[in-house]
């Protein structure tokens, strides 16, 4: 797999506004209505990234729920990132 160029992180960036970069990784909390929510987020994320064998990183505060998506074997953001960032983004 092939670490993106600046400008193709960019790209995907400028179309999902509430994805941040940080380093080598992009980076979004959701805010669901309580903790029961965002369990059943986490679920539908785990479930989505154990398919395609890409595994966020998934911090959960009650109603908050940050995922930070690096492919560290490549040491940056492939396209597994950023495929796994927008079906997140529809799953929620």
């Amino acid at each position: 797999m092939t670490v993106l160029s600046a400008g193709e992180v960019e790209v995907f960036l400028e179309a999902h506004r509430e994805w941040g970069r940080e380093g080598d990784a992009i980076t979004r909390t959701y805010e669901l209505a309580d903790f029961n929510e965002s369990m059943g987020f986490v679920t539908r994320v785990a479930l989505a990234a154990e398919k395609a064998d890409h595994h966020p990183d998934i911090d959960i505060r009650w109603n908050k729920v940050t995922l930070t998506l690096s492919t560290h074997s490549e040491g940056g953001l492939t396209a597994k990132d950023l495929d796994l960032a927008d079906l997140f983004d529809r799953i929620r």
